[in-house]
């Protein structure tokens, strides 16, 4: 009964939670786990809500945006978004995860490299390509992600995905790993493009480094570690639509906006892009999508910012 008086005496001297509307980009440290860094960020802010975009593996370092608020809502949005990464491969040593997670599996010879040997190699993988999943990743099987498999020593058979690789340039190399810079669609594993680049080298290779520099329309440019979030709070945070800067943008009339924020449809000319940002009076309130069927604009997601942050 004491221990429960306690507790209920410590929740009342928290502060109430506040209402916090934004996007925060961090630069995730190593060793953290993007749910770990998301909790962190929320505890700063002391915010009611909050959610990350596109998790980054524990050894994986950079860009990682959270949402805040009403910026939940265009999470699922920024997932779909393409990333661009700085990533180092050591050459010759094979993991069990693909990087220094796991554990050295099996080693083999590295080739004497060049540069004209490694961008030959590294232009093979440009372009659209298929990729298998690695077992060490949160992709569901029979509803349990195969990492749990993998930690069982259970093998599950993967199907290749079809991945695009935009970019794919050398940055540096020695003779046992090299340094590169990809920019890919979403649901490609850096991890399994290393390892495939490492054999079409003629040996093995797992990554030590990946550091995330884009996603999307957000640059790595303006992210802020831990310390300099907790230093800067409120005017660190970015306003919502940053992220969709690529969309089309259309100025609501004050009745079309009320039709859009309940559940209305416009008649508008198609537009340049599948999905759009609604404005009203220079405040963003809304992202609209295309429906091909009927050729009118219908909301998507729509925005409750009448509340300031507070």
């Amino acid at each position: 009964m004491g221990q429960e008086v306690q507790r209920k005496q410590q929740q009342k001297k928290r502060p109430p939670k506040r209402v916090v509307n934004g996007l925060v980009l961090l630069n995730k440290p190593v060793g953290l786990t993007s749910n770990s860094a998301l909790q962190k960020v929320i505890r700063l802010f002391n915010a009611k809500k909050g959610g990350h975009t596109g998790a980054l593996d524990p050894f994986a370092t950079g860009l990682l945006p959270i949402c805040l608020g009403e910026a939940t809502k265009i999470s699922g949005l920024l997932l779909d978004s393409d990333k661009r990464y700085t990533a180092t491969l050591k050459l010759g040593e094979q993991s069990d995860t693909g990087d220094t997670e796991g554990e050295i599996i099996n080693t083999k010879p590295i080739p004497e490299l060049s540069e004209e040997l490694i961008n030959s190699t590294l232009e093979k993988f440009i372009g659209d390509i298929e990729q298998v999943p690695p077992m060490y990743s949160a992709l569901k099987h029979q509803g349990k992600p195969l990492y749990w498999y993998a930690r069982q020593g259970i093998e599950i058979d993967r199907p290749a995905r079809p991945i695009k690789i935009l970019k794919l340039q050398l940055i540096s190399f020695d003779e046992q790993q090299i340094v590169f810079d990809v920019h890919c669609t979403k649901g490609t594993y850096v991890r399994t493009l290393g390892e495939d680049i490492a054999k079409s080298l003629g040996t093995l290779g797992h990554l030590t480094g990946l550091h995330r520099i884009q996603t999307g329309s957000l640059h790595g440019d303006d992210m802020l570690s831990l310390e300099e979030i907790e230093q800067q709070l409120d005017s660190c945070l970015k306003p919502l639509d940053i992220a969709l800067q690529h969309l089309q943008c259309f100025d609501l009339t004050a009745e079309e906006a009320d039709l859009i924020r309940h559940g209305g449809k416009l008649q508008y000319p198609q537009p340049e892009t599948a999905l759009v940002r609604f404005y009203l009076d220079n405040q963003f309130i809304a992202v609209g999508e295309w429906q091909t069927e009927k050729q009118l604009l219908k909301p998507k997601r729509v925005f409750n910012l009448d509340e300031e942050t507070k």
